[in-house]
């Protein structure tokens, strides 16, 4: 990996082996989803094992695609060589949102940005259905597989089980699937402008699907009681006034609701299957998650807001 990144960042140059190359050398994120590695101003990513090549090649293509430039994150010249049986591709890097300083997190510029993906006609329509609601489904099954307590992963199923069996007609919008905070950089074409814009990054779960998935994750931590009311109320203004098409404004949660509980299913889930794993107890927030999962699985009715919208 760290190779490959050089390489990629530095093309046809070989560095002379008395002399080590003066770039950040780091590896970024080392999870069974993906392994990222940067070395200076490229960052190379080694996927999931088993990802279908032809499908991913069509999310690259979406990311590369000129009436995207300005909303996703363009890759570079992909790299000549596997870790594996893991596919690589080579991105440029790009500084991420600041987790130490939430009030400074670009909500409103999210929204525009996912409003944007949600209103550009899909430029290949033989792209693959977006992954956000495969994901919830293969999050509870890593819970069941975990060994974490019995009356916690009770209370998540439970949950699970008012979600609809059957699927919603399906929409072919171009989604995100995954969105959250840490999907973001500031653009790397100017990486010294404090208010360089922002971009959406890691293609592996986009496709065509429902818009209102892409909203989900800030709409469970808002019903929740997560996150704030005027920080959810910003967010859903900006994506509604830059057009975004998910939901209807008279009445979001229409649309939300379904998302929303199948996210909160998700992360209590992971926090379950995760903390089990590391021997650790559930964090303030994950227990929230959890709580919330025993209010769905007690009413089975909609995901109430703790505050209307």
């Amino acid at each position: 990996m760290r190779s490959l990144a050089r390489d990629a960042a530095h093309p046809g140059r070989t560095p002379a082996p008395t002399a080590p190359c003066p770039c950040p050398d780091d590896v970024l994120a080392d999870r069974d989803d993906g392994t990222v590695v940067r070395h200076g101003a490229v960052v190379v990513k080694a996927h999931a094992p088993g990802i279908d090549g032809e499908e991913h090649r069509a999310r690259i293509a979406v990311a590369a695609h000129p009436g995207l430039r300005g909303v996703l994150l363009p890759p570079l010249a992909q790299p000549d060589g596997t870790v594996g049986d893991r596919l690589v591709t080579a991105w440029p890097h790009g500084t991420p949102v600041d987790p130490a300083d939430p009030d400074a997190a670009p909500w409103e510029d999210a929204a525009r940005l996912l409003a944007l993906l949600h209103r550009t006609p899909p430029p290949d329509t033989r792209l693959p259905t977006m992954r956000a609601p495969v994901k919830a489904a293969l999050a509870v099954d890593r819970m069941r597989r975990s060994r974490a307590p019995r009356p916690a992963v009770e209370t998540v199923l439970r949950a699970w089980r008012t979600l609809p069996r059957k699927p919603a007609a399906p929409l072919r919008f171009l989604c995100h699937g995954d969105f959250h905070l840490g999907q973001l950089v500031r653009d790397p074409k100017a990486p010294r402008r404090p208010d360089a814009p922002w971009l959406l990054i890691d293609v592996d779960d986009l496709g065509l699907g429902d818009p209102a998935w892409d909203l989900a994750r800030p709409a469970a931590w808002f019903a929740a009681g997560i996150l704030p009311p005027d920080v959810w109320s910003r967010f859903l203004g900006a994506y509604l006034a830059a057009g975004g098409p998910a939901v209807d404004p008279r009445d979001p949660w229409v649309q939300l609701d379904v998302p929303a509980r199948a996210l909160t299913v998700q992360t209590a889930a992971l926090a379950l299957a995760k903390s089990t794993a590391e021997g650790r107890p559930l964090d303030e927030v994950e227990d929230v998650m959890i709580d919330t999962c025993a209010r769905i699985g007690s009413a089975r009715t909609e995901l109430a807001p703790p505050a209307s919208t």
